[in-house]
């Protein structure tokens, strides 16, 4: 298996600062990482340190929990694109979803969606698994499916709770291999990243790339 090509190597630390992206951004291209997933601020450096390379450059929308209007940031994935993005992780609003206002729910994650994909990326819908209920979680996956994300992703890591195994087991059911899934998690060996591709995830986000190569 080449596991480096399912790592998202990530540092979205609020206080991070230009030369651990540099590392970051170095380390990913040393060891083949699939994407190098960083603040918004840092698009542009580092679309500039990967430029020719295989390693995609990769943003946050919305973190970390979506509050933010649909507009804003639809405006906000326009900017990350243009900066160099190659891919978004787009926060869905949990207000919205906990008042059951799914009609709110279904525009803001098709309108984020449909400007990723007129721009030609690749978008994925993110959400905090742990705070729903899995009824909630299936109305945003089915929602996610009529968007035509291509991927979903059930944890942001901010809100001390990472994606489990039993997470990922749970929308692979709910979404069979219509959409790919990423898991958001602390792995400490590359046992511990297998186990949640065996489970069903297609990336994994994570700061400990270089160590699950081990």
């Amino acid at each position: 298996m080449n596991l480096a090509s399912y790592i998202d190597h990530t540092i979205l630390k609020p206080d991070c600062r230009l030369e651990e992206i540099e590392q970051v951004c170095k380390e990913a291209v040393l060891h083949g990482f699939a994407t190098v997933y960083v603040p918004p601020f840092y698009v542009k450096p580092a679309a500039d340190l990967l430029e020719g390379q295989k390693t995609r450059v990769g943003t946050v929308i919305g973190y970390p929990m979506g509050y933010a209007p649909t507009p804003a940031k639809v405006e906000e994935i326009k900017r990350a694109i243009d900066d160099g993005a190659d891919e978004v992780e787009a926060v869905v609003n949990l207000c919205a979803i906990r008042n059951n206002n799914w009609n709110f729910v279904a525009n803001d994650i098709d309108s984020m969606a449909t400007a990723t994909h007129l721009k030609g990326k690749a978008i994925k819908i993110l959400f905090e698994r742990s705070l729903l209920t899995d009824e909630e979680v299936r109305k945003i996956c089915q929602i996610a499916l009529e968007s035509q994300a291509d991927f979903i992703k059930g944890s942001t890591g901010f809100n001390g709770q990472d994606d489990s195994v039993e997470t990922v087991q749970l929308l692979r059911a709910i979404v069979g291999d219509k959409v790919k899934i990423k898991a958001s998690c602390k792995i400490t060996s590359r046992a511990d990243a297998e186990r949640f591709i065996r489970a069903g995830a297609q990336r994994i986000g994570t700061s400990a790339g270089v160590v699950a190569l081990v």
